[in-house]
């Protein structure tokens, strides 16, 4: 019986071990199947042949040099991975590293691709070319001072239809050195009329911390509430809103707004510290969680001056997006102890981290290299931050605000445009001072601690 048993175990043995050998043959194949299909090695000969055949075939090859193809190639790489991921080539770069530095050569203007709308003429359903348009200038620039406006359309730079540009190389064409001058032909919707401008580019600086008169001032409005705007994240980002809060709080501060509204983001670092101001040390703040020898990393509040400890708002709104989503999201998650409510519209909803990666030529990549959630950990990307009350604005009435808010603007408009401007009314910063009076209202007749007190009244 013994020697029966142990025979069948032996067979039991041999077979397993069998089906084991076959497995583990099969599974090499098809794993030394699919090394052969991403080999680097076979990719890097297509990579070389499409190169050769373009230099050989190409009616205008003769005007390509291998340059030309490697780079065309390389921001196509980049474009396909993620809507943010980039190749920089050297001269975009160092525009990039100005950008986040406060300063650089141009006219002033910020612009975007807009989608002019659907040709009434062939129909809803057929949408014509888009166009280049004027967000907003930046205030004492060249632009500014030439009167142009928002949603003004660049139709010409320097003779040349701005149609014939990239987004890319008509930023360019508007950058350069300070002291040469540039042309463009604009046209202003609302009017119909095409005027042409002679601008001689200047060094433009950012500010990137203003106050409710898009200055530098800070006063404080009635009920002793103060308001700030942070309109990107740069690098002097932190330290200048550090000042505009110390001198807030040194004139008696008791609440604050931060209007975080149509801010795209910028520096990861700066977002953090700005949150920091209003967190105790070592407070958890952003998380991030990508790949590489540190998939997870954490950025907790390490500030060393005084924290603010009072009522606040935070206004966003559709185009809040990456550092400002942070922002809104750590205060958000972490009432009532930031004593923050968000009021406005959902955010964008970008929630990964690009990294700069330099070459060794002098271009970059910008690659998105990880994701970051909020302290609880709720992912931002493709969701946003909810707003705490939900206050939406009508396109035409934030058009109008920005009008209202550039000195000089009047002055151009017509009768009709005054009228309306004059009149249009900030609906998210309005309810954001009513629900701050009326917080500091409450703490005033409670017994308890102010804190306390305004901690009841937020909505959650």
């Amino acid at each position: 019986m013994r020697i029966m048993n142990r025979r069948i175990f032996y067979g039991f043995l041999v077979a397993a071990l069998g089906v084991n050998l076959l497995l583990g043959a099969q599974i090499y194949f098809y794993s030394a199947q699919a090394s052969q299909k991403d080999d680097p090695y076979d990719n890097y000969k297509l990579l070389a042949d499409v190169l050769e055949k373009v230099r050989q075939e190409y009616v205008d090859g003769d005007k390509l040099t291998y340059s030309d193809l490697i780079h065309g190639a390389l921001k196509g790489m980049l474009n396909s991975l993620d809507p943010h991921s980039e190749y920089m080539d050297p001269a975009k770069f160092d525009e990039l590293k100005k950008e986040t530095e406060g300063e650089f050569g141009g006219v002033g203007i910020i612009v975007q691709m807009k989608d002019i709308g659907p040709d009434q003429t062939k129909g809803t359903d057929v949408m014509r070319d888009k166009v280049l348009t004027v967000v907003s200038p930046m205030e004492d620039s060249p632009g500014f001072k030439a009167g142009i406006l928002p949603l003004d359309q660049i139709l010409k730079i320097d003779g040349q239809p701005a149609t014939h540009f990239d987004f890319d190389d008509a930023v360019k064409e508007l950058r350069g050195e300070p002291g040469t001058t540039v042309r463009l032909t604009v046209r202003r919707p609302s009017t119909g009329v095409v005027k042409e401008y002679d601008l001689q580019r200047s060094i433009i600086k950012i500010d990137t911390v203003k106050d409710i008169n898009d200055r530098d001032q800070f006063p404080l409005g009635s009920n002793g509430i103060g308001y700030v705007r942070l309109t990107q994240f740069g690098e002097k980002t932190s330290d200048d809103l550090d000042k505009a809060l110390r001198k807030m709080t040194g004139e008696g501060m008791k609440a604050l707004i931060m209007d975080l509204r149509d801010n795209p983001g910028g520096l990861l670092e700066q977002a953090g510290q700005v949150c920091e101001k209003f967190l105790p040390r070592g407070q958890l703040v952003v998380s991030t969680e990508g790949r590489g020898p540190t998939p997870r990393s954490e950025f907790r509040a390490n500030f060393s001056g005084k924290r603010i400890e009072m009522p606040m708002v935070v206004l966003v709104n559709g185009n809040s997006a990456s550092a400002s989503e942070i922002v809104a999201g750590c205060l958000q998650d972490l009432q009532p102890m930031t004593h923050a409510i968000i009021v406005g519209e959902q955010t964008f909803g970008k929630g990964s981290v690009q990294s700069i990666l330099p070459l060794s030529d002098g271009s970059a990549l910008r690659l998105t290299t990880a994701k970051y959630y909020t302290p609880s950990h709720k992912v931002i990307h493709q969701h946003g931050i909810t707003p705490d009350i939900v206050v939406t604005m009508s396109e035409e009435d934030e058009q109008n605000l920005s009008y209202k808010h550039m000195p000089g603007a009047m002055e151009v408009l017509d009768a009709k445009e005054r009228e309306l401007v004059a009149s249009v009314r900030d609906r998210q910063l309005d309810r954001a001072m009513d629900l701050l009076k009326g917080i500091l209202l409450y703490a005033q007749r409670s017994p308890e601690p102010s804190r306390v007190a305004a901690a009841k009244l937020q909505v959650h």
